[in-house]
């Protein structure tokens, strides 16, 4: 196994052209992007609205925990016999399972901010969605972006699949791998995968230490900011 990766590794073959591995993971890339977007534009607003005025988290959490449990590949396969599009059904197959994530970091974090908090900001006026962008979110940001990136390595697997539907992307390497007999592709692929999802995390991590406002990061102890901020001693 070992031998049959090296030599795959050290193919140039397999690391130029529509079949190389950066084209591959341009085309991971994209289907990941696609549904991480469609996926935000749904689950963020609703996450909004359910956790600023506590109306259907009940039945938030149970959906959310039912999508978490639809198995992956027949997901995508039930979608591809319906819309009979392999582009489709994958990319509605990574928006279904991309919104729990996301909605669940966006509600939990809107239900974290300090009532108190909101409470001071009714005290001064602020109407509803003031205090939902003013207060709510900047607060919340932290579990919200923490959402997108549980969504994002999700996807990062998830996406693979889309090559059993006839897509391409990194799943090209498992599906024709293994139908080949090909096991140096497909832990080639499998390792490709992972340090994909590993670099897009660190990169979101970082991300989300400049993006997050400075009350928040020292609030929460994150950033830079956060760690230079010096102990101040109080004395009576």
């Amino acid at each position: 196994m070992i031998t049959e990766l090296a030599d795959w590794v050290s193919d140039p073959a397999n690391w130029q052209g529509p079949d190389g591995v950066p084209a591959r993971v341009l085309e991971h890339l994209g289907y990941v992007g696609l549904g991480l977007v469609l996926a935000a534009v749904i689950a963020v607003p609703v996450g909004l609205f359910v956790g600023h005025t506590g109306r259907g988290g009940v039945l938030l959490v149970g959906s959310g925990n039912a999508i978490r449990a639809l198995p992956t590949l027949g997901l995508v396969t039930f979608l591809f016999l319906v819309f009979t599009d392999s582009l489709v059904a994958a990319i509605v197959g990574l928006v279904v399972l991309a919104i729990p994530p996301i909605l669940a970091g966006t509600y939990a974090g809107i239900q974290a901010v300090d009532r108190d908090v909101v409470d001071a900001a009714e005290g001064m006026g602020m109407r509803g969605w003031q205090r939902l962008w003013r207060i709510e979110v900047p607060i919340s940001l932290p579990l919200v972006l923490g959402g997108v990136r549980n969504a994002v390595l999700q996807l990062v697997a998830t996406a693979a699949v889309a090559a059993y539907v006839g897509l391409d992307g990194l799943g090209r390497y498992l599906i024709d791998g293994l139908a080949n007999l090909d096991y140096g592709a497909v832990v080639a692929g499998a390792i490709v995968t992972a340090l994909l999802a590993v670099t897009l995390d660190l990169l979101l991590a970082g991300a989300q230490r400049v993006v997050l406002p400075k009350g928040v990061r020292l609030a929460t102890g994150t950033g830079p900011s956060a760690a230079a901020e010096p102990t101040r001693e109080v004395t009576a």
